[in-house]
């Protein structure tokens, strides 16, 4: 199993980008997504998550300028960035949590993709 994030650059400020994470490999079922950013000499932050049904949470600072959404038949996930802003400059990792087996299921990363919001 792997999550495969892709959409990160460099943009400037007001503007917008899109990211799209898929999981592909042996599945069962994917659960929950989110997106994660951790920015230089920073914690890793949860910025958006979404449950399989379509349920939503956003990071405070996210709300009303980033929309999550996903694809349950292609196992994906996206990230519309609107109105982005230099503090945004992180790099973006997708997470999602990822049954093998009726069971059996793990938490997984996918590699970052980096978002550079310049002002």
């Amino acid at each position: 199993v792997q999550l495969q994030a892709s959409g990160g650059g460099l943009v400037q400020a007001g503007g917008s980008l899109t990211l799209a994470c898929a999981a592909s490999g042996d599945i069962f079922r994917v659960n929950s997504m989110r997106w994660y950013r951790q920015a230089p000499g920073q914690q890793r932050e949860l910025v958006a998550a979404i449950t399989p049904d379509g349920a939503t949470n956003y990071e405070e600072s996210a709300k009303g300028r980033f929309t999550i959404s996903r694809d349950n038949a292609k196992n994906s996930v996206h990230l519309q960035m609107d109105n982005l802003k230099p503090e945004d400059t992180a790099v973006y990792y997708c997470n999602a949590d990822i049954m093998v087996s009726k069971n059996y299921g793990y938490e997984w990363w996918g590699q970052g993709t980096l978002v550079t919001v310049s002002s």
